[in-house]
């Protein structure tokens, strides 16, 4: 039952735990028992936590392929002054996880929206990896192509948090280690639960590591800050890639921009070739 006391007519954004089902706030298991339904990624998934706390209000399932025909159903709720929580399956929602159209349609429709702080891998990995946490820039997944996320390693001007899929962080590491062999990263898997595993160290040493040992479960990448000349390297390539696209010829076109630069022409013209542009 609903406490008398507590208020309706809203859309409750819930943080749940990333692994541990005990990291969870009072709050938060307070709102989801006091909920009219509960909306979730995987209502398996979220059954196993709501049993877990003796919580047994209704589940209904919001994914990324149903968030927008399901938001309808969900705001017409919130209208009859129903408690809508919103939880994914782990962490906190709109991070890598569905619910942002969701809660812009309440905000559009006028209608009020809350926020239950929790557990959030991004937040966790940062602390976790003993890099710069003044200033840092979360990206959600990192880009499968070669090209981009080269640029977007080597762009970085401040430490960099990402998800990455186990079966391509060996890759991954192995490219941050040809832009900058000592950039200092951490390897955050499996956070909070059994089997969790924070590795620090250089790119190098990551890359050698996971290169022999083929990771599991999910990762949460984080990165230092690139030195200003990976910086300044990426974005020659990537001037001089544009420039071979609009027509020019690689090799003149590598040595004009290394005037400009002082990066050797041969360097930027093996890096052309390398990334495949």
């Amino acid at each position: 039952m609903r406490s008398s006391e507590a208020p309706v007519g809203r859309l409750a954004v819930c943080a749940t735990p990333i692994g541990n089902l005990d990291d969870i706030t009072l709050r938060v298991l307070a709102v989801l028992g006091d909920a009219d339904v509960i909306a979730c990624e995987d209502t398996r998934r979220t059954r196993v936590l709501l049993d877990r706390h003796g919580i047994d209000t209704r589940v209904i399932s919001v994914h990324e392929h149903n968030e927008r025909a399901r938001g309808a159903e969900i705001i017409a709720r919130i209208e009859r002054g129903e408690l809508v929580a919103l939880v994914s399956d782990a962490g906190t929602p709109l991070v890598s996880d569905p619910g942002f159209a969701l809660v812009r349609e309440c905000r559009a429709a006028g209608l009020r929206v809350e926020f239950m702080p929790g557990p959030s891998a991004v937040v966790s990995a940062l602390v976790a990896s003993g890099l710069p946490a003044e200033r840092w820039c979360f990206v959600g997944f990192l880009p499968r192509a070669r090209g981009p996320l080269a640029e977007l390693l080597a762009s970085a001007s401040e430490t960099l948090v990402a998800f990455e899929s186990p079966r391509r962080l060996a890759a991954t590491l192995a490219l941050l280690a040809t832009i900058d062999a000592q950039r200092p990263a951490a390897v955050c898997r499996e956070l909070t639960k059994l089997h969790e595993e924070i590795r620090t160290g250089t790119a190098a040493e990551l890359a050698a590591h996971y290169g022999e040992q083929a990771p599991r479960g999910e990762v949460v990448l984080v990165c230092g800050a690139a030195a200003a000349g990976s910086r300044e390297r990426e974005q020659a390539l990537r001037a001089l890639g544009e420039l071979v696209e609009a027509g020019a010829r690689p090799r003149p076109a590598a040595a004009a921009l290394s005037r400009l630069t002082g990066i050797g022409a041969n360097e930027l013209y093996r890096g052309l070739t390398r990334d495949g542009q």
